[in-house]
């Protein structure tokens, strides 16, 4: 069970006020349960590698890239920042950040933001050149989002602050109360219209208004259930997903949800545990739990529409809709492609051999993928 050797292998991080963590991002020992084995298959659909590169390791944080106006803006734990073409993956430009990092990227194709040591926040133009630098009140895990001239960003004392992506002023701040025990992961924001929907710790889903950081609603994904604090850990893991009228999201030792993004009002929740994000389609919710079952979901309904454990144990990252399949990377460097409708196993190739912390849509042809170990490939598929 993978979440079981992420608590033992690290045991409690101390943050602020009394509250701890669990980092699923350090070295572990081998797992008690051994990972599947490759299974071996007829390749059906052609996966080409369109370009490769790297960037450097994330150490003990997750990056991921963000993909906008035809640009792969990335980061690593060293404090590299870097805009790649994501035609063909020639490096525009690679800077310094002048500090190590710990979360990112974000940017709306103006504005690069990222994470810094000690809980500084960073905005950069697209060239490269830092535009200011902001304090926030403590470690920043999460890559910030960016948008509607904002950069808004949550500290790992469930502190979300939004910042003038020009000036670097602080405009809102929200705060929500911290449970005693979290995973040391990266829930994340997304901006949509005129509202950020943020992953929280405790199993909630928060909108915020933009203009001033109020709450439009608040919804459980993920209810703290047990007797003690470990088990009743039920953190929002990855970000949301936004699409068309639904914003759905999945919680560790909690649910997958969906719910009317202008009111909260839930749709509906299916038991499972994740401790990675969502991929989506117009069809289907994919997700990935904590022993590497992948399970697709009718969007409409939350009915379950298929299910594998061929890739049990393994790791997985979140899933990324690229053409018919559904992709997932696994903590040994491969990437998997599952049939979209039927998860059947449909084409396979590998990175460097480190796990494969993010992956990244870019059309619905071609996605980014991310390892630990700092490689940036981009895959095209048919």
């Amino acid at each position: 069970m993978r979440i079981a050797v992420k608590l033992t292998s690290v045991g409690m991080l101390a943050v602020l006020a009394g509250c701890s963590s669990l980092n699923p991002f350090a070295s572990k020992p081998a797992p008690r349960n051994p990972p599947a084995a490759l299974e071996q298959f007829q390749q059906t659909m052609a996966v080409q590698t369109a370009w490769s590169t790297s960037v450097g390791s994330a150490a003990n944080f997750v990056f991921t890239p963000a993909v906008v106006s035809g640009s792969v803006f990335v980061a690593a734990a060293d404090g590299t920042l870097a805009r790649i073409d994501a035609a063909n993956g020639r490096t525009d430009w690679r800077v310094n950040a002048g500090a190590p990092l710990t979360a990112g990227v974000g940017s709306d194709g103006t504005t690069v933001a990222v994470g810094a040591e000690k809980g500084v926040l960073m905005a950069f133009n697209v060239d490269g050149k830092l535009r200011w630098k902001a304090q926030v009140s403590s470690e920043i895990l999460s890559a910030p989002a960016v948008g509607q001239n904002l950069v808004i960003v949550r500290s790992v004392d469930n502190r979300i602050a939004a910042f003038d992506a020009e000036s670097g002023s602080r405009r809102w701040v929200a705060q929500r109360p911290t449970p005693p025990l979290t995973l040391r992961t990266a829930p994340g924001i997304i901006i949509d219209g005129s509202n950020a929907y943020v992953a929280m710790p405790g199993g909630r889903l928060l909108a915020l208004a933009l203009t001033n950081g109020g709450p439009r609603w608040e919804a459980a994904v993920g209810d703290p259930r047990g007797t003690t604090e470990l088990e009743r850990i039920a953190d929002l893991s990855g970000s949301p997903i936004v699409a068309g009228q639904d914003v759905c999201a999945v919680a560790y030792q909690g649910r997958v949800a969906c719910f009317n993004a202008v009111t909260g009002a839930p749709r509906w929740g299916k038991e499972l545990s994740s401790d990675v994000g969502l991929g989506l389609d117009e069809r289907y919710v994919f997700a990935a739990d904590e022993r590497g079952t992948v399970t697709a979901f009718s969007r409409d309904s939350g009915s379950g529409a298929w299910r594998t454990t061929k890739l049990a144990n393994r790791g997985l990252s979140a899933p990324v809709v690229l053409g018919r399949a559904v992709a997932v990377g696994d903590n040994q460097g491969y990437i998997h492609f599952l049939s979209r409708e039927d998860g059947a196993m449909l084409a396979r190739i590998s990175t460097d051999g480190s796990q494969v912390t993010a992956a990244v849509p870019v059309t619905s042809t071609r996605a980014i993928f991310q390892t630990k170990a700092g490689t940036v490939v981009a895959l095209a598929a048919e």
